[in-house]
């Protein structure tokens, strides 16, 4: 890990990378630059891609529009990246009002999103939903497994029992020695991190690598760099160039393990990128503090 002594992540246990086999390549869609995969009668528009894991939907939703699920056999997460956000969710008999940039769990069964605003909806969807997952334009790559990947395995369920859980991000200012602003649930973790205004310094950039699970990163505002470099395996076939691939925002960038990656922003105003991982990380997990509602789910036993 290439940290610097001032980011929190320097304190997480050493890895080493591991004799892999040969990694997928990673996957950068730029919804700047790709037609939406559906437009609603209300004139929202959406995206939907995947990693091995999960399915992403990325909406521009329209004041009045409605989104619903029926028969959700898992808690999935909604996100509203941006303070214009206001909306109400409701999930069985459960009903919860967001306004400004929040994380919202909903438990399973059927649940709807009424957005009154113009607004970013981000919904994730763990591979408990196939038919989600076949939903998403790179769908055909991930018709065989990709190696590296653990499979999905759901945490335990949430303390309490399943409900709604609105997290606004105002209510969640960054801490000293915390890493971001990360939130976890049964099938996710999400790391919603303040924006940066203006260009990251390239003396202060934080190459690192994960062992056996995908990285999600979505650019929300301004412009990104993602920086890729992928392991050599003994077969000089399976080599591949470093990339620096710059992507604007909306996007998403699918980051395979154990590629070697950091992403640097560009942009000259306000630049602002959300990582997503599923299911929910172990070594962030184990950290005290870091996960700011990790009262209310358990951690499961590592065998």
């Amino acid at each position: 890990m290439a940290y610097g002594p001032d980011d929190p992540r320097s304190q997480l246990p050493a890895t080493t990378v591991r004799a892999a086999e040969a990694n997928a390549p990673a996957q950068y869609l730029d919804f700047t630059a790709l037609a939406p995969d559906e437009i609603s009668e209300q004139g929202s528009r959406t995206w939907w891609v995947r990693g091995q894991n999960f399915a992403l939907a990325y909406t521009q939703a329209r004041a009045g529009e409605s989104l619903q699920r029926s028969g959700q056999p898992d808690e999935y997460v909604v996100v509203f990246p941006h303070d214009s956000a206001v909306a109400k969710l409701t999930a069985g008999s459960d009903e919860a009002a967001v306004q400004g940039a929040a994380m919202v769990v909903v438990p399973a069964g059927d649940s709807r999103v009424e957005v009154t605003a113009d607004t970013a909806v981000v919904r994730l969807f763990s591979a408990a939903s196939p038919e989600l997952l076949a939903r998403c334009r790179n769908d055909a790559d991930y018709a065989e497994p990709h190696p590296n990947v653990a499979p999905f395995a759901p945490w335990p369920e949430p303390v309490g029992g399943p409900a709604l859980r609105v997290y606004p991000v105002a209510a969640h200012p960054y801490e000293q020695g915390r890493f971001g602003r990360l939130f976890r649930c049964s099938t996710f973790m999400v790391n919603l991190f303040d924006p940066d205004f203006g260009p990251r310094d390239p003396t202060k950039l934080s190459p690192h690598h994960h062992d056996d699970f995908e990285q999600c990163s979505l650019a929300v505002d301004g412009q990104y760099v993602h920086h890729i470099r992928n392991p050599w395996t003994p077969d000089m076939a399976d080599w591949r160039d470093d990339e620096h691939v710059h992507v604007a925002s909306p996007s998403v960038a699918i980051i395979p393990p154990p590629s070697v990656h950091t992403s640097q922003s560009v942009g000259q105003v306000r630049n602002q990128l959300i990582d997503i991982f599923c299911p929910p990380r172990h070594d962030f997990s184990a950290k005290p503090g870091w996960v700011i509602n990790a009262a209310e789910y358990p951690v499961p036993e590592q065998s």
